[in-house]
């Protein structure tokens, strides 16, 4: 069924819920694949906001899904589970994960793989699938963003926000973002945002109406809430549609609907790492039809602004918890 596994392996665990401390370097059983999943050789991991939660105690894992953190990992397959005919040992893969993804072997659900893209090297591969998987069922399923629209992401500069930028623009989408400093917005329009804002210096709303000679936005990507959702539907045009994945502000928001109503908005969000491996299989299936052609033809690619070894995770949490960073995280874990 494919190579050799060791009996265990290196991961880091969440001791405790608190601080980047409590992650800790450990040894445990390998996990071995079940009907319909593939074990990877682990090579590098993506680190995301969503782990910072579960160390923190604020994101608990699914049912059945690893207590390890890490949501996305590349490496290359080493065994398959019973049924599983797509994949063979030793194919270079990156995947979307439940959770795990900190450790040297992952348990893997075979339709939640997709092929390491040409040209890219494990650590990049491994900084795509949570962002794109994100991004592709948000602002183009749920979103149904067209192009010629106007697209506005919050957080530009972060790894959701470079690969929606990225995806948006090669499918013909006018893109805007908010980020916290100046060199942040230069890197967001280096990846082809048309204007980037300053959060922190400039109002995005009356930014936003000028540019757009007051038409205002057609799909927004929010991860910000609080009192940023307002101010969305102020600037949103007719018709247009707002996607919340996160809450930085807040979730619990008080709103003016009369806006929503007279413009004809939508309001939706999602979350990504409850859903059936059924529906995030589907995902995979377009995310490989619709953004792997852009991602080989150098179209989009992930932006990497660290990387780190596995066992220094808690180093990559301050990192991330710091918002000193553009682009991805990634842990480094193979040899």
């Amino acid at each position: 069924m494919g190579i050799a596994l060791p009996e265990s392996m290196r991961c880091v665990e969440i001791t405790a819920p608190g601080g980047p401390e409590v992650l800790r370097p450990a040894e445990r059983p390998a996990p071995v694949p079940g009907p319909g999943e593939i074990l990877v050789e682990v090579a590098a991991a993506g680190v995301n906001r969503p782990d910072v939660l579960q160390r923190l105690g604020r994101y608990d894992p699914p049912p059945g899904a690893s207590d390890l953190p890490g949501l996305e990992i590349a490496g290359r397959v080493v065994a398959l589970g019973e049924g599983v005919t797509e994949w063979a040992a030793t194919d270079p893969v990156c995947a979307l994960v439940a959770g795990g993804g900190y450790a040297q072997y992952c348990a893997v659900p075979a339709g939640q793989a997709l092929p390491v893209p040409k040209g890219l090297t494990m650590v990049e591969a491994a900084a795509l699938p949570e962002t794109v998987f994100t991004v592709w069922t948000n602002v183009f399923e749920r979103g149904a963003l067209k192009p010629g629209e106007v697209f506005l992401v919050h957080g530009g500069s972060s790894g959701i926000g470079t690969t929606a930028i990225q995806l948006a623009g090669a499918r013909g989408a006018r893109v805007f973002a908010t980020a916290g400093s100046a060199d942040k917005c230069r890197a967001c329009e280096g990846l082809g945002a048309e204007r980037a804002i300053d959060y922190r210096t400039e109002d995005f709303v009356a930014v936003l109406k000028e540019a757009t000679g007051g038409k205002g936005v057609d799909v927004v990507l929010d991860m910000v809430g609080g009192d940023y959702i307002a101010r969305d539907i102020e600037v949103m045009a007719p018709d247009g549609r707002h996607v919340s994945i996160a809450f930085l502000r807040g979730a619990k928001v008080t709103l003016n609907l009369f806006p929503v109503m007279t413009k004809r908005l939508t309001l939706t969000g999602s979350t990504l790492r409850a859903r059936p491996a059924a529906e995030k299989a589907r995902i995979a299936r377009a995310v490989r039809d619709e953004v792997w052609p852009l991602v080989e033809e150098g179209r989009m690619k992930p932006v990497v602004h660290a990387t780190f070894p596995l066992e220094q995770a808690a180093e990559a949490h301050r990192l991330m918890e710091s918002s000193a960073h553009i682009g991805k995280i990634v842990l480094t874990v193979g040899p």
